[in-house]
């Protein structure tokens, strides 16, 4: 059979797939990984990351609508036990640390940041600063009660 009996034989879906992996094959597949990357940045320059947030928002109700809520609870602990299994069972412990000493330092800053905000409120208008208080002489450990 020649090439003209045989056309239109291929769904432009097939035609895609095999194009797809014949460059694929040719380029790698870093190729598209950096032509998605770019695609994706400038996606986001011309929409903005709301638009990410959108569509991953009703992508996530399309789904939840389809399988219900049950399958994400699958899929997370799935997903749970393949990074335990990749990782290591301390891989939680260390991730859990990691986050409770992002947020306690996150909270200081919050704290100082607040103190520093009503510092200047609690003082009246042209009253100075309260003096600091006496420096310890040297080599002597300040008391204690």
């Amino acid at each position: 059979m020649s090439d003209k009996d045989n056309k239109g034989s291929m769904t432009v879906a097939e035609a895609g797939r095999k194009g797809g992996e014949t460059v694929r094959n040719e380029r790698g597949r870093e190729f598209y990984e950096t032509i998605g990357r770019k695609g994706g940045a400038t996606v986001k320059a011309e929409r903005g990351r709301s638009f990410y947030e959108e569509i991953g928002r009703k992508g996530g109700e399309t789904v939840k609508a389809e399988r219900g809520a049950k399958f994400y609870e699958e899929i997370g602990k799935k997903g749970g036990d393949r990074v335990k299994a990749t990782r290591g069972p301390n891989f939680y412990e260390e991730i859990g640390r990691k986050g409770g000493q992002k947020v306690k330092k996150l909270i200081e800053e919050g704290k100082r940041a607040a103190r520093a905000a009503m510092a200047p409120q609690e003082r009246p208008a042209g009253e100075e600063s309260p003096a600091a208080p006496p420096a310890e002489p040297e080599g002597q450990e300040p008391q204690r009660e």
